[in-house]
């Protein structure tokens, strides 16, 4: 008989699918690796499970502990699978740009949240990253997670998702695509990769509003740079530890619009239901397309379900008031 011991078996080992229609004009095969085919509907369910293991083989996390962690939703639900399975407490902090839908999913597995502003600077008492930490100073037998410093979120992808990709494409992959936020997928699957072969080109997704682009091209941490943008997931207004920008090629940024837009037009040109990244991630694809080549096989990481932004990016009532479509 095949099965898991538990729900954590199933993750990983997701496919890769080729997108068809919104890639015709660009010269070479685009393949998706497709990540809500995990049990938590998202990529992060790798690395959640791979920090929760580590911090217990370190003695961090101890039987009928409480786990607390700043998220933006889909490392909280990995985490929350884990600790159902494993017997602990899980307390998820969120910004309140976050979708009902991540609060309501995160409650359904039995997470407390704890929803804070996002107009606040990340060392502001109030920010989701100050808060989170402050609680795990307050609760006893609890562990802080810090999915943004925390090295064993690149680990999860140097171990399974790199290895994956590189096995499916028959090693012929040629670029890989993917949107920024804690930096673990990228810096994971990027030294992975390269490693197989140093000439694969990495290139991250980043949005308006977020540090990244800038600093990687000169260096410059600017807070000029930063400002509120609307897209979830992706970009940041600190340096997390796990952005490994040697391995990373050059950033493409792309608008809040456009990556809305994008979103639907998955959906409904590739019957592909996914979260706000993705089509931040295919328009940044496409805004690359000079540096394709026709027997090129460039890999883009979808990373989270469409059932998370129903009420924002899937709403044309929304989307409208955002000015986004006519």
């Amino acid at each position: 008989m095949e099965y898991a011991e538990n729900i954590l078996g199933t993750i990983g080992n997701t496919p890769l699918v080729k997108i068809n229609k919104l890639t015709e004009e660009v010269d070479a095969l685009v393949l998706a690796k497709y990540e809500t085919f995990n049990p938590g509907n998202s990529a992060k369910d790798r690395m959640a499970v791979k920090m929760i293991e580590d911090a217990e083989a370190a003695g961090l996390l101890k039987p009928g502990g409480t786990i607390i962690e700043g998220t933006s939703g889909n490392t909280g639900m990995g985490l929350a699978l884990a600790a159902i399975v494993k017997g602990y407490k899980m307390v998820c902090v969120m910004s309140d740009k976050q979708s009902k839908e991540k609060m309501d999913i995160l409650k359904a597995v039995g997470s407390e949240v704890i929803v804070c502003p996002t107009d606040v600077a990340p060392d502001d008492p109030n920010s989701y990253y100050s808060t989170s930490k402050r609680l795990s100073e307050e609760t006893p037998n609890s562990w802080y997670v810090n999915q943004y410093d925390n090295l064993s979120n690149t680990k999860a992808h140097y171990e399974s998702t790199g290895p994956e990709i590189w096995k499916q494409t028959d090693g012929r992959i040629t670029h890989f695509v993917v949107g920024v936020g804690t930096g673990g997928t990228i810096s994971g699957v990027g030294k992975y990769l390269k490693e197989q072969n140093p000439d694969i080109k990495v290139w991250g997704i980043d949005t308006y509003g977020s540090v990244f682009k800038k600093y990687h091209e000169t260096g410059i941490f600017d807070e000029k740079e930063i400002y509120p943008y609307v897209t979830e997931g992706i970009g940041e207004d600190i340096l997390p530890k796990n952005v490994n920008f040697d391995v990373i090629d050059g950033f493409m940024k792309v608008t809040d619009k456009d990556a809305a837009v994008y979103t639907q037009r998955l959906a409904k040109e590739e019957g592909m239901f996914l979260g706000n990244s993705a089509g931040a991630a295919i328009k940044g694809l496409l805004q690359l397309k000079e540096q394709f080549k026709k027997d090129d096989v460039v890999v883009v990481l979808f990373h989270d379900h469409g059932s998370r932004y129903v009420g924002k990016m899937f709403n044309d009532e929304w989307m409208r008031k955002m000015g986004y479509i006519e």
